[in-house]
């Protein structure tokens, strides 16, 4: 399954006839932060052998390589250390789902940071999730206290960063004020430790209103959904969506964000770091309970960070893109997300909930790479 589009043509020429300069352009408009035209009506109208196409990715190849395999001289968090900084009073379950997910998956430890009024809702679903309830809302904070909470806040997260493969941000945070200031600290944080980040949920809200956040950052993924990306569209490009040249402009929204991997959610999921643009087109179900995102970013943390220690221990190179972990981990994440999608409703149809789909992600990955 191929999708193409080609980029918007403007009177300062930006017109592209080839791949390389497709890559001379992208690189051009990173560097220079240069604008194309951009008028109420802009759309993105096709420029003759200027298309970018999307590739079928070989998820299953990808997972086999990238999985790790059990051996028992291994020791605890070898497998991954997983954080998920989310959860608030309304929403309790998209952290959980997150966090299981990934240990569902065989990450060893997965870390759950919510507000207080979250963390005992967090617990009760499962005591295999480490809970640290140290974020704080609005309300809950006096004016005159908030530079102080604020760096507490920071400080507790902090001390645990650097023992992290992956964090997951955004799901069931919420979009309280105080609350989203004190997550874009911890964003940053993450990138300063260089601590591969998935966005998620309320996180791509807080993100799409400051890209500052995670532009230029290699080890950052956004997985937004069809509103999300048509809002990150509107903020990066001044433009609106053209699905019917989706897979150039997700390769030049990549770009323009500075080179973030990007997964895009749909009917079928497209990939891209501003180099290439990857398609996951597997079936899976056509039952669109809710939560289904928060498992899709705990699978990619999972897969990123098993992406990331394989290419560093075999130093392989396949191409730029396919040498990117989290590109590998946003393919390997959705591909088995799908197959575990349809492992569930074949056995419950309509009934199909969440929790049906996270309890068929270990024999999906199985089906796949066998663990003996």
């Amino acid at each position: 399954m191929s999708s193409s589009i080609a980029l918007s043509r403007c009177p300062e020429n930006c017109m592209l006839a080839s791949s390389a300069v497709v890559r001379r352009q992208l690189f051009l408009l990173r560097s220079l932060g240069g604008q194309c035209c951009r008028s109420q009506s802009q759309s993105m109208q096709g420029v003759q052998g200027a298309s970018v196409t999307a590739s079928e990715a070989d998820a299953e190849s990808i997972i086999r390589r990238i999985t790790p395999a059990l051996d028992p001289i291994r020791y605890k968090g070898q497998a991954g250390k997983i954080a998920v900084i989310g959860g608030c009073r309304e929403y309790t379950g998209a952290p959980y789902f997150a966090a299981i997910s990934a240990l569902k998956l065989g990450a060893d430890l997965s870390h759950v940071f919510c507000t207080k009024d979250a963390a005992t809702v967090i617990k009760s679903y499962s005591p295999e999730l480490i809970v640290h309830p140290v974020l704080e809302e609005s309300y809950s904070v006096r004016d005159d206290e908030k530079a102080s909470v604020s760096a507490k806040v920071l400080s507790e997260v902090g001390k645990w960063m650097e023992r992290f493969d992956c964090v997951v941000v955004g799901p069931g945070l919420g979009r309280d004020p105080f609350l989203m200031d004190c997550v874009s600290d911890i964003l940053r944080c993450a990138r300063q430790s260089s601590i591969p980040t998935v966005i998620d949920g309320d996180g791509m809200f807080l993100v799409t209103n400051n890209l500052e956040l995670v532009s230029g950052n290699s080890l950052a993924v956004l997985t937004p959904n069809i509103n999300e990306y048509k809002r990150l569209v509107e903020k990066a490009l001044d433009c609106e969506v053209n699905d019917k040249d989706g897979s150039s402009q997700l390769q030049l929204l990549s770009s323009r964000i500075g080179g973030v991997t990007i997964l895009r959610k749909g009917k079928s999921d497209f990939v891209s770091d501003g180099e290439a643009v990857h398609c996951v087109s597997t079936f899976g179900s056509p039952r669109r309970c809710g939560g289904q995102g928060d498992i899709l970013s705990g699978s990619v943390a999972v897969f990123s960070s098993w992406a990331r220690h394989y290419l560093l221990a075999t130093n392989e190179t396949s191409g730029r893109s396919l040498s990117n972990p989290m590109v590998l981990g946003c393919i390997a994440g959705a591909a088995l997300l799908r197959r575990a999608s349809a492992h569930a409703f074949q056995n419950k149809k309509r009934a199909t909930l969440t929790t049906d789909i996270i309890e068929h992600l270990g024999n999906s990955l199985e089906g796949i790479c066998p663990a003996e």
